[in-house]
């Protein structure tokens, strides 16, 4: 649980401003205190939706990176292991060496662009 001092934190930002706002309109009638406990939890639900987007995506993109397979240097049966890749393409690929690029693959007619797009996120080209 490494994110559970984070998540403390995070629920006490977005709870703290509510309590606020509660706290502070005690003079004001009950229908407007529930309007602003209402407007403040609907922004809190938004910005907390956006956090937790933005750290799947972080997450997403750091596992890409570190499971990333090198078309210049990956074994055949790596390359294979890409979603699509057949055994004629994984033989071509190794015989096509060396790649400036990814994109090669579809400018050397290799593989088709829709197979491209399914592996792009997961393969690289090492220098």
């Amino acid at each position: 649980m490494p994110f559970l001092p984070c998540r403390c934190v995070w629920i006490l930002a977005l709870v703290l401003p509510l309590v606020g706002v509660t706290a502070c309109s005690s003079r004001d009638n009950p229908d407007e205190i529930r309007r602003q406990t209402a407007e403040a939890t609907e922004t809190m639900r938004r910005d907390t939706k956006a956090v937790v987007e933005g750290v799947k995506e972080g997450m997403r993109s750091d596992k890409t990176a570190d499971n990333a397979v090198d078309i210049n240097t990956a074994s055949r049966d790596d390359l294979l292991s890409l979603p699509g890749v057949t055994r004629r393409e994984a033989d071509r690929i190794v015989a096509e060496r060396p790649f400036k690029n990814a994109n090669e693959l579809v400018a050397r007619h290799i593989i088709p662009e829709s197979e491209y797009e399914k592996i792009r996120d997961r393969i690289m080209v090492g220098r």
